[in-house]
């Protein structure tokens, strides 16, 4: 292991600049708003402030499925909340989600509206409020919520830990990229293990669970998120691979992925969902930018 520079924390702790990396602009601190702005609210009940990054596309994947299982009520608008920009920082989307993480839900449904933060909580908040993706057995629901809260904590050794070090840190660190790697892998491991006698993660129904890990540990099979696939030997996880392919394959998924993304290629990209016809808008763009 290469010498690391010596370092002596100091006996308290202050803040005093940035500490460099892909988001130093945003991370601060303290908690709260920075600045005044309310949080737009469109013609259905179900109101999303969101991003597609992993944690983002867990709560859109989901609501695609509802709506592909008929449910009228799951229709939703979504709207882009740029974390790059410190939107989640804004007064209304501070009062939605004290904690300024994305995804943050509010259902207006309700006598008085509903906020929902953090994605685990939506997913749970969602399947309750619709009765899919959550079996009704006892032991089957119970499975599935292990799985839930399995990836609720096991996710920030992966974005936080050897995302962060990997991929976004200004200075390579052999150490946490070491530690956070062997972390990762046996977490795909236990995925892996999982998978080995199971077609989807809590057994044989396709739940919540799976929603809540395929858009981290599927995307670090499918090298879609730290460009990490090779470096990780994801490839030798055969279960989770075909696993991947069979949740990625799911016209829901696809629609899901699509949502409040703001990166890739354009064709890839829906940054506000406001009606299910905006994927067919996006689809004939397409079709004519091809032609």
């Amino acid at each position: 292991m290469n010498d690391a520079t010596s370092y002596t924390p100091p006996k308290v702790w202050k803040w005093e600049q940035e500490n460099g990396g892909a988001f130093a602009n945003i991370n601060r601190p303290i908690a709260g708003p920075t600045h005044q702005k309310e949080l737009s609210v469109g013609k259905h009940p179900l109101q999303l402030y969101s991003l597609a990054t992993p944690n983002g596309v867990k709560v859109t994947v989901l609501l695609e499925e509802l709506l592909a299982k008929g449910h009228t009520g799951a229709e939703y608008d979504a709207w882009l909340v740029n974390i790059r920009d410190g939107e989640q920082f804004g007064s209304g989307f501070v009062a939605a989600n004290p904690n300024s993480k994305i995804p943050a839900l509010v259902d207006h449904s309700t006598a008085t509206p509903t906020r929902v933060f953090e994605s685990g909580s939506i997913l749970l908040y969602l399947a309750e409020k619709f009765g899919e993706f959550l079996p009704k057995d006892p032991a089957k629901r119970t499975e599935t919520l292990n799985w839930l809260f399995w990836q609720m904590g096991s996710a920030p050794y992966l974005g936080g830990g050897f995302g962060h070090f990997y991929a976004y840190a200004p200075v390579k660190i052999e150490y946490c990229i070491d530690r956070f790697a062997m972390e990762v892998k046996r977490q795909l491991d236990v995925l892996d293990r999982q998978l080995a006698d199971n077609e989807y993660i809590a057994g044989d129904e396709y739940t919540i669970a799976d929603m809540a890990i395929w858009p981290w540990y599927g995307a670090v099979i499918n090298n879609a998120v730290y460009e990490a696939a090779e470096f990780l030997d994801a490839s030798s996880y055969k279960n989770m691979v075909r696993w991947t392919k069979q949740i990625g394959q799911r016209p829901a998924v696809k629609r899901g992925r699509m949502v409040n993304r703001a990166m890739g290629e354009p064709s890839s990209q829906l940054r506000e969902r406001h009606d299910a016809s905006d994927f067919e808008t996006k689809t004939q763009d397409k079709i004519e930018a091809a032609g």
